[in-house]
């Protein structure tokens, strides 16, 4: 099997797990945030950046690479991770969510989606088939089934056939999937806020077997109660012996809240796409650089950060050039936003050795903010 689980330890005051994902361009320990390199690059860092700060897997994105430059260029060059010089792990979503985004453009029928590209108008069809010979051409370490990526909120009837639709799609993925060995293929748990309907979804997916599974269908849009809760009593429905990845999120509160309810894997555009804004993620709050106030202050961006742009650049420096729209203000913002992230899954996974996850959570809530009336979250 490509991709294998091992577990290490349960947090005894929350539950989170510790563990370790082996795949074949190397392990990393979870929980974990997947920075997105959506057309297989992280956007404004290099590899050997990311690898600095200790990413041990990045996110890519079906949809964008089959457009451009297409799936053949990239099995041509010998594969994604030569393509783009990384030699660790890389993830690619299924490219359902892009197109199930497009819902002006497309049409959904039981065969795929035909619907248009978004960049010139083209008619394109995309299938469980379809994703799977793009995906197996990318060489990515993990794959993920092609879904139906409900919008919220929807009704249970509607979301009842789209679970039933992409249980059927799942297997057709399974089905079509040619490199099972080098590459593993984790299924995506849907069913909207209806534990029933999670359920069910659950228990087609963990029929199938496959060698992990995502919780999709949150962070679109729902209340954070209404996805802690839905993680609450979706999450242990899934194997203990299998990674469990919640896509599409990456605020620090959900990062930590996520790992209390049992996930290992987590994603989002979150940190780079603030970054490019002047957006920081700091040990006391959001912080956003552009501001006036910030023209001539010397300070690094975090005082308690260590990451390259800390250690180097002051916010007065760093708000002249985002004002100026110069990219290296964007890609010392981006490194910052990352590094902290990562840093702090690395807080997370110590906080799990220590059986001391809840208290972690405490703290680090009041000391960012997020405890107060009217906090301001990204």
């Amino acid at each position: 099997m490509a991709i294998t689980y091992e577990f290490i330890k349960t947090c005894k005051q929350t539950g989170a797990r510790l563990g370790r994902v082996h795949t074949p361009h190397g392990s990393f320990d979870t929980p974990t945030f997947m920075p997105v390199g959506t057309l297989a690059t992280v956007k404004t860092m290099s590899p050997e950046e990311l690898q600095e700060m200790n990413a041990n897997i990045i996110l890519s994105n079906t949809y964008h690479l089959w457009l451009r430059p297409g799936e053949d260029i990239i099995e041509e060059a010998g594969g994604l991770h030569k393509f783009m010089n990384w030699d660790g792990a890389i993830l690619t979503d299924s490219g359902g969510f892009q197109v199930f985004s497009l819902s002006d453009l497309r049409q959904i029928e039981e065969e795929g989606v035909h619907f248009r590209n978004h960049i010139n108008g083209e008619k394109l069809f995309l299938s469980p088939e379809k994703a799977m010979h793009i995906q197996n051409a990318l060489g990515s370490d993990i794959m993920m089934a092609f879904d139906e990526c409900p919008p919220y909120p929807a009704e249970y009837d509607y979301l009842k056939k789209s679970v039933e639709r992409t249980s059927r799609w799942a297997e057709r993925c399974l089905t079509a999937h040619m490199k099972p060995d080098k590459q593993g293929l984790f299924g995506i748990v849907q069913g909207g806020e209806y534990e029933e309907l999670r359920r069910q979804s659950a228990e087609d997916l963990i029929s199938l077997d496959f060698p992990g599974y995502a919780i999709g269908g949150l962070s679109v849009g729902e209340p954070k109660d209404v996805m802690n809760r839905v993680l609450e009593f979706t999450a242990p429905m899934l194997p203990e012996n299998k990674p469990r990845y919640l896509m599409g999120v990456g605020s620090p509160d959900s990062l930590i809240d996520g790992s209390i309810r049992g996930i290992d894997m987590f994603d989002c555009v979150l940190p780079t796409r603030i970054a490019r804004n002047g957006t920081c993620m700091t040990s006391n709050g959001r912080l956003v650089v552009r501001n006036a106030k910030f023209a001539r202050d010397f300070r690094p961006i975090d005082e308690k950060c260590d990451c390259y742009t800390c250690r180097n650049y002051s916010r007065a420096y760093i708000r002249h050039l985002v004002k100026n729209n110069e990219t290296f203000g964007f890609r010392l913002t981006t490194y910052h936003n990352l590094y902290f992230l990562l840093k702090l899954m690395e807080h997370v996974r110590q906080a799990i050795r220590e059986d001391r996850l809840g208290d972690f959570r405490e703290e680090f809530f009041e000391q960012y903010g997020f405890n107060k009336p009217n906090a301001k979250n990204f």
